[in-house]
């Protein structure tokens, strides 16, 4: 049996490899800082300006849809901005047009706004109270509405989100 190696053949190898020297390359800026139970904290640099962000995975995904990407939440300090405590959510599918993400942790509610397939406060004083109830609670619910109409329901634990947000504050020298 003799291997032929084509143009077309080459095609998927250089692309796989492409994307993981692009992969490779967009981690190393990250840096961690470290994994506080449920919680990442990492910084990392844009343009020269320093950040720093913190994130999750569901410990529990519900809903009836037939394929989801990666979801997640984050919380990012931009300093050099003059931006802290963003809550942006990833959920792994589009959200149906101009719906809005409910969040609730312990009695309290939070509606964020939907664009494409990310979730996001309404203004810095809703990203501020909703990390407030981050540090105190101990699990949250997000429940979304796909394009497709799919209610899906992603709950986080809440263990290790003071310690992981703290440290980002520490590395962004935001109080």
């Amino acid at each position: 049996m003799r291997l032929m190696i084509t143009k077309r053949s080459l095609l998927p190898c250089l692309i796989v490899l492409v994307l993981l020297f692009s992969a490779a390359a967009s981690s190393a800026r990250a840096r961690p800082i470290g994994t506080f139970s449920e919680w990442s904290a990492f910084t990392a640099t844009e343009n020269g300006k320093k950040y720093c962000y913190m994130g999750s995975k569901p410990t529990e995904e519900k809903g009836d849809y037939r394929k989801r990407g990666e979801t997640y939440i984050l919380v990012t300090h931009r300093p050099a901005e003059k931006t802290r405590d963003v809550v942006s959510i990833r959920a792994g599918y589009t959200y149906k047009p101009e719906s809005d993400v409910e969040v609730a942790i312990g009695g309290q509610r939070f509606r964020m706004f939907t664009d494409g397939d990310h979730a996001w406060a309404y203004d810095k004083e809703n990203d501020r109270s909703l990390t407030r109830a981050m540090r105190y609670g101990i699990t949250m619910i997000v429940t979304g509405i796909s394009s497709r109409g799919t209610l899906t329901t992603d709950t986080y634990s809440l263990l290790g989100f003071t310690a992981a947000y703290q440290a980002i504050g520490k590395a962004c020298g935001v109080k």
